[in-house]
């Protein structure tokens, strides 16, 4: 090559960042013609350029060191030197990556979602922050942008079986149950020995009550990691909605000795030592759950079931009141100016707001006690369920009884109390400890005299009315109701007529009821 192809053939080089190429040709004009202006300026340009390389990515052994703490699980630490090096080195798209990795270890969501971004900016084509994005805006409850951002790392990378396992979690978060379990699927097509894939299986198969399946898929995954103390843990949350409950213990117990400081683990055992009866184990370890997470508030709600089945109600109901940090109990929450009542408070010249928390039954069972407050407050309100008005306003005339309105909530100005029906007792445990509530629902006359006709109508009495499962049949709540076919034994009884009380998918029992026992 002539001078001037050499020199152009060098500058292409450098435009294309192929330093050493471009080097050579520079120094064999320079070999050549010593003195040669545009060959000197173009090998001075490379030592420029070189330097500015050697800015954009810091040193191997910088990133080496790094790596290895984030593999040593050493997030804060990773977290404060990536931090550090990102000053020297910004646009290095990596070292973003890891700082999100380790600001997401530490709790601090949204500068991995920042530093993810930046990596992203940076490399547009880097799979795995697509991935690492997504896990962090799915624990932000930001659940569409998770899901977007696991389908961009599959774009980059249509086999990738963990962004697929991701995603199912996602969508599992967000209800959509056939759509995880098909992604959850595609993660196992790609990767059979997944075992996070079979978890996450197993959940998807849980929410859709298909339990035995469930058991079957973490089984799979405890075979891939038989130190997988998660899988464990769920495995015992499947035995127990399935009723297999010493199983679900001995699962428990396998996943708290893979992982004995895990809080959620220890919760989950008390669960399932309260309904095997063992009221002061399960204490215990709803106690060790909240030594090792002291904001558990699940646990605290647990724990006051157990005290209450004990019959330690005042410990009971101080526990209780953790209730409202819960997921379940978070939505019915109602926030006030006022402050919430106790009994110490006196109500002389008070006005007093009650106000339903949970469903009809609980309305009911609580209202046993409204007489108490209102005998000791100059004006009471309770706020309730609109078909329950006309029944509760007969039966307690003093008290000024509306339909629930939590519009002007922090607005109001009309009380200066108020209560939550679940307070009521907490409240009054001597009274209720001295069985002093007498009967104090009044029904409408009107409608007793017709039921007492149609009653007659049917049959001879006594009458016995039925109803044997609620319109909420979830699992926790199933060992609360039975089988129909487990009445039987009581419609055997002579000369009583028995009437069905059940509101609500009822068909199908009485159909069994007509064929195992030949009456309607």
């Amino acid at each position: 090559m002539s001078v001037e192809q050499s020199l152009q053939k060098a500058n292409s080089y450098k435009k294309k960042g192929k330093v050493a190429e471009a080097k050579k040709l520079y120094e064999k004009i320079l070999e050549a013609f010593p003195k040669n202006t545009r060959a000197l300026e173009g090998l001075e340009s490379l030592k420029k350029l070189n330097f500015k390389d050697n800015r954009i990515n810091p040193p191997q052994e910088i990133t080496n060191q790094l790596v290895k703490l984030l593999n040593e699980n050493q997030f804060s630490l990773v977290y404060k030197q990536s931090k550090s090096v990102l000053l020297e080195y910004p646009n290095t798209f990596f070292l973003w990556n890891i700082l999100g990795i380790s600001a997401a270890q530490i709790g601090m969501f949204d500068e991995a979602v920042i530093a993810f971004n930046k990596s992203i900016s940076l490399e547009p084509n880097y799979v795995e922050t697509y991935n690492n994005l997504g896990n962090v805006l799915r624990e932000k409850k930001m659940l569409e942008q998770s899901i977007t951002a696991f389908k961009k790392a599959i774009v980059l990378k249509p086999d990738y079986a963990d962004a697929y396992s991701n995603m199912s979690a996602s969508y599992r978060d967000q209800g959509k149950l056939d759509y995880a379990l098909d992604a959850c699927k595609k993660a196992i097509t790609f990767k059979p020995n997944n075992p996070l894939a079979y978890n996450n299986m197993g959940r998807i198969l849980k929410d859709q009550v298909k339990l035995n399946e469930a058991v079957n898929a973490y089984q799979k995954a405890i075979a891939l990691k038989p130190d997988y103390a998660d899988a464990y843990s769920n495995m015992g949350v499947a035995f127990k909605d399935l009723g297999k409950l010493n199983k679900a213990l001995e699962a428990y117990k396998k996943s708290i000795s893979l992982r004995p400081n895990f809080a959620s683990y220890h919760n989950n055992i008390g669960n399932t030592l309260k309904d095997l009866g063992n009221l002061d184990e399960a204490i215990k370890a709803y106690q060790k759950a909240i030594s090792l997470k002291p904001d558990f508030a699940e646990a605290h709600k647990n724990l006051s079931f157990a005290y209450f089945n004990k019959g330690q109600f005042k410990k009971g109901f101080e526990e209780y009141e953790w209730r409202w940090e819960t997921l379940q109990f978070l939505s019915q929450k109602r926030n006030f100016r006022q402050p919430m009542w106790d009994v110490k408070q006196p109500l002389d010249d008070k006005r007093i707001l009650i106000w339903c928390e949970q469903g009809i039954g609980d309305t009911l069972m609580w209202s046993s006690c409204l007489s108490l407050i209102d005998s000791i407050s100059k004006y009471c309100v309770l706020e309730c369920q609109e078909k329950l008005l006309p029944l509760l306003k007969r039966s307690f005339p003093n008290i000024d009884i509306k339909c629930e309105d939590r519009s002007m909530d922090l607005k109001r100005d009309d009380i200066d109390f108020h209560l939550p029906m679940g307070n009521i007792y907490k409240n009054f445990i001597k009274e209720i400890s001295n069985n002093k509530t007498k009967s104090y629902l009044i029904p409408d006359a009107d409608r007793v005299k017709f039921w007492k006709e149609r009653l007659k109508s049917i049959g001879n009495g006594p009458y016995i009315g039925v109803s044997w499962k609620s319109g909420n049949m979830s699992n926790p709540r199933l060992p609360n109701y039975c089988q129909i076919s487990e009445l039987f034994p009581i419609f055997n009884i002579p000369e009583v007529t028995f009437i069905n009380l059940q509101y609500i998918d009822f068909a199908n029992d009485l159909k069994k009821l007509k064929e195992g026992l030949g009456i309607i």
